[in-house]
């Protein structure tokens, strides 16, 4: 029997996006985030006694911005191989040769796969044979996985892949394959890399994603960690996902159907927040709040979202003993009648309901405002056109999305003119 570890997508020292703008946040464990669930990462390989560490990708966020990256990388490299465990990456799309400027020496227990074939390293000792390519450059089109080598007969084979695999949301098309595929090769498992949730794409044989090692924004929520595969003495492996994120991200969605008032909101996301907790283990975290459904407390959080919103940050802060810090909050309530009154009333009230309704229902007029916004695009400057909140005035969905939360915003604006008249 043997233990190994499956790992990706570490993005060594990559910030945790934005976080450290927002007043309150806590950053100093924002800033070592990733470097402190690396720490776990190695931790947890001396712990199990694993034989080896398979890396599918991006262990670099890039290029490095001064050597303390490389540093602290051959420091915790070294701890792994005092321990007798090696290491087996291959380079992702955010490390290939072509993007890192600055290198450093490795123990010579990290073995890098080559980025112009496949290549296979053998463990003798355990009978294993470990197959894997690099990227050579940033983007990569092809299905690299065609060209793995055959099973070594006798050895238990693993292949390890940094790709896309048939294609995930919010993820580049790189070195795209099939499970059909991957199956073909006959290999006892497969470890990938690029995609950042954990997801397990068959059981027989083993294609997993492990996924990130730290979420570091908002759609990388829940649990972020590695596999340890255990291998039996038949050669059978088993799997068991294990978490090593230090600041989890969650969406706190809120139901405030049928709340009489913003304090039973408040309550609401007290319950919510208290299961949060529970469920996480008492891990610090860093929530989203959406607040939505029908209410008659509507037009009250609208007319003072500033308000409610710092209660929100206020209890947050209170019921996690400083565990839990509010990233953004969201209010996507409407009036139990759905706002028909609105809609009929006369004046700028009812004409933007409406107006807006009509943006939500017809994928036609989002393509038109779509077309009229590329101009205004060109003058944005260029870091809000970056990262994953980057403005896309080219996405309808995005577009649509960006109509209901300015909604709320823009009724509650008529609202005070109205109450001022």
């Amino acid at each position: 029997m043997f233990k190994f570890i499956h790992t990706a997508d570490i993005h060594l020292d990559s910030p945790l996006h934005k976080l450290d703008y927002y007043e309150g946040a806590p950053k100093d464990e924002i800033r070592q985030a990733t470097r402190r669930a690396f720490n776990n990462l190695v931790q947890t390989a001396i712990a199990e006694a694993v034989s080896f560490i398979l890396i599918a990708g991006d262990l670099y966020d890039g290029d490095w911005k001064d050597y303390n990256t490389g540093l602290y990388l051959v420091s915790q490299m070294s701890k792994l191989r005092q321990a007798g465990i090696s290491v087996y990456m291959v380079a992702g799309n955010h490390d290939a040769a072509s993007k890192i400027t600055k290198t450093l020496r490795l123990p010579e227990n990290v073995h890098v796969f080559p980025s112009n074939k496949p290549a296979t390293h053998t463990l003798d000792r355990l009978k294993v044979a470990i197959h894997g390519q690099s990227f050579a450059t940033p983007a990569i089109k092809k299905d690299l996985s065609l060209l793995y080598p055959t099973p070594l007969p006798g050895y238990f084979n693993t292949g390890v892949l940094h790709t896309c695999a048939s294609g995930r949301e919010g993820h580049e098309p790189y070195a795209p394959c099939t499970v059909e595929g991957l199956r073909s090769k006959g290999y006892d498992y497969w470890a990938l890399g690029h995609v950042h949730q954990y997801e397990i794409l068959s059981h027989d044989p083993w294609i997993v994603f492990s996924g990130n090692i730290q979420g570091r924004h908002v759609r990388e929520t829940g649990p972020k960690g590695c596999v340890l595969v255990t291998v039996d003495d038949r050669g059978c492996p088993e799997i068991e996902f294990k978490p090593l994120d230090v600041i989890r991200w969650e969406i706190v969605t809120v139901d405030s159907n049928g709340a009489e008032s913003g304090y039973k909101v408040m309550d609401r996301f007290c319950n919510r927040l208290e299961t949060l907790l529970d469920e996480n283990e008492d891990r610090p975290l860093v929530v989203r709040v959406l607040i939505q459904g029908e209410t008659p407390a509507h037009r009250d959080l609208l007319a003072n979202i500033d308000r409610w919103s710092n209660e929100i940050r206020a209890a947050a802060l209170d019921a996690s003993g400083h565990r839990v810090w509010v990233e953004k909050i969201k209010f996507n309530t409407r009036l139990p009648s759905s706002e028909k009154d609105l809609r009929t009333r006369d004046g700028a009230m009812g004409e933007l309901v409406k107006l807006l309704d009509e943006f939500a229902e017809k994928p036609d007029l989002l393509r038109e405002l779509s077309d009229e916004l590329i101009d205004l695009e060109k003058k944005i400057p260029k870091e809000l056109k970056q990262g994953p909140d980057r403005i896309r005035f080219d996405d309808t969905k995005w577009l649509k999305s960006l109509l209901a939360q300015v909604r709320p915003m823009l009724i509650q604006g008529l609202m005070k003119k109205e109450d001022a008249q």
